[in-house]
């Protein structure tokens, strides 16, 4: 008789991600503390992610489709108290009132409608906010003094921060036309948005770069304009909206076809192991493309940061060789993770930089390894370094063969340092920079000291809020 399967990967507990919240929490209640908050760290922590995988006796298929759950975490005077609430999405609300799953996400094929028809279907094809899933699981963000939750569908959610409540539903789809957007804008100094997204203009679809300017009074979302027009996916320079075109393909004729026969996007998606990965630069001026660069084929979740810096352009980002960590997430592949040799493969990608001369007429661009660990949901001190010339950013490692899975990382980009933090059973989710008050600044390679784009980390220390992870995780701190 042969004995028990010996575990491939016996660091790493899988059950951190098939975990479902039993119950809400209302009423905030106060966390036990070990050790010291600094008294200086003030403010509310909001993340948003998967929640439950679980309805009635159905279970969704892939961890992007799990119900949002928004969590609140108040900090003050050394003490936290938490809360936490579901998103009362469409979604959740259909899903609950059936107690089986009747909306088709991501990677999860619905229990047919016996209510709908095919002519149903075809009339909702022109109604994306309403025929596409609105469950906003990804991330959190501010419009103004107001908090939505975001997903790559058309639907944001605003919530109380407070209370968590779900306040109100805003279909993009009818202000400007986006069937859908990227789950990470940019929230610029002056409380501008910027996202990215696909568009009807003209009758036509197009991948459109839309400006939604802050606004003290009024509506951020009524006022969006379209400020430029390519393809995914995106970040922000000094000059450039920053465009990477992963070979990863969303076929839209079969995702017209899948609708139409209740079927997950999922299967409407193609990946090309022999294109290149192009590079794309769109002038914030004229919103015109200007130039085009071209790496090695490539696969990534997050950007990590984007910046000009002495005639070049830097796009700093967390790397696949291809996009098989999609397969990863799928639940049954993370339950059967410990005796699939190859699972470890899937996720082992790495923080690479891509440096690109603008003066140059080449456009092949070979990618360096910053690190030579698996980085995932990458952070940096946003508020001073977005765009720019930055040193350091943190994340949480990918790798689930390693004696710690899960580590929280530090890289120092200019050496290719790391230093990470670990405890044992522990599984941090996405840090948080929060900078020491009067922390100082440090100098850029050879004693440079320009404003704006050449300011470091320096001593400051980040504080950082450990969870179960999750793979499509944001925050976001409010002031109090």
């Amino acid at each position: 008789m042969a004995g028990p399967k010996v575990k491939l990967y016996p660091a790493c507990d899988s059950n951190v991600w098939l975990r479902s919240c039993q119950e809400e929490i209302v009423q905030p209640i106060t966390g036990h503390v070990t050790g010291d908050i600094p008294r200086w760290l003030r403010g509310t922590l909001l993340r948003n992610g998967p929640g439950s995988l679980n309805v009635g006796s159905m279970r969704f298929e892939h961890l992007f489709d799990s119900s949002a759950l928004l969590h609140r975490f108040a900090i003050a005077d050394g003490e936290v108290t938490y809360n936490c609430r579901f998103l009362s999405s469409n979604t959740f609300k259909k899903n609950r009132a059936a107690n089986r799953i009747v909306v088709t996400e991501f990677g999860t094929k619905a229990v047919p409608d016996p209510c709908h028809t095919i002519f149903d279907r075809m009339a909702a094809l022109f109604n994306p906010g309403e025929s596409m899933s609105d469950n906003a699981m990804i991330s959190v963000y501010p419009f103004g003094d107001e908090i939505y939750a975001f997903t790559e569908g058309p639907v944001v959610h605003r919530i109380d921060h407070i209370t968590l409540e779900t306040m109100e539903r805003k279909d993009l789809y009818k202000s400007i036309a986006l069937v859908n957007h990227t789950s990470h804008p940019h929230v610029m100094p002056n409380g501008d948005v910027y996202n990215l997204g696909m568009s009807v203009v003209k009758g036509r679809l197009r991948h459109v770069l839309v400006k939604f300017p802050f606004l003290e009074k009024g509506d951020m979302f009524a006022a969006a304009k379209i400020v430029g027009s390519m393809k995914p996916r995106w970040c922000i320079t000094d000059n450039y909206f920053v465009i990477v075109e992963q070979p990863m393909t969303i076929s839209l004729n079969k995702m017209v076809r899948n609708q139409l026969r209740n079927k997950p996007l999922v299967s409407s998606l193609k990946w090309f192991d022999d294109c290149e990965t192009h590079i794309v630069l769109v002038c914030r001026n004229t919103g015109k493309e200007v130039k085009r660069y071209m790496t090695e084929t490539l696969f990534y979740l997050h950007i990590i940061n984007c910046f000009e810096h002495k005639g070049k352009l830097f796009v700093d980002l967390c790397a696949y060789k291809d996009a098989k960590t999609l397969d990863a997430m799928f639940v049954e592949a993370i339950e059967n993770m410990q005796y699939n040799a190859d699972y470890a493969e899937w996720f082992r990608g790495r923080p690479k930089r891509l440096e690109m001369d603008l003066s140059s007429n080449l456009s092949k661009v070979e990618p360096k390894v910053l690190v030579d660990i698996g980085c995932e949901t990458p952070r940096i001190h946003y508020d001073l370094h977005n765009g720019k010339f930055y040193r350091y950013f943190y994340a949480i490692s990918s790798d689930v063969d390693t004696e710690h899975p899960g580590s929280l990382i530090k890289v120092n980009t200019i050496t290719g340092e790391a230093i990470t933090w670990w405890e044992t059973h522990c599984y941090p989710s996405e840090p948080i920079f929060i900078p020491r008050p009067n922390a100082k600044q440090g100098r850029t390679p050879g004693g440079s000291s320009s404003p704006g784009c050449e300011k470091h980390d320096g001593d400051s220390t980040s504080y950082l809020h450990h969870s179960v992870a999750s793979a499509k995780v944001s925050t976001w701190m409010v002031s109090t």
